[in-house]
């Protein structure tokens, strides 16, 4: 996968996870502050990437993400490795 497509992807399970509106999600936008993901929200996605990675996700690796392009970010990596 490009980095695009995990992106798009990511947008998807947002849109579809947690009914946000496709306009408000980029690759700026903050998981918390502008999505108004919660910590069991956040838990819910790190399910689904795994499910996309295959890869067991700890919740240390996504500590520091705050931003959509930050989760594009650890996502791509993993599926780089």
């Amino acid at each position: 996968m490009t980095r695009d497509e995990v992106l798009e992807t990511l947008k998807g399970y947002l849109v579809e996870m947690f009914e946000i509106d496709p306009g408000q999600v980029s690759s700026t936008s903050r998981l918390q502050e502008d999505l108004d993901l919660d910590s069991i929200d956040a838990v819910d996605l790190i399910v689904r990437l795994q499910n996309l990675t295959g890869k067991k996700i700890t919740p240390e690796a996504f500590k520091t993400v705050r931003t959509v392009d930050d989760v594009v970010d650890r996502v791509y990596d993993m599926l780089s490795e």
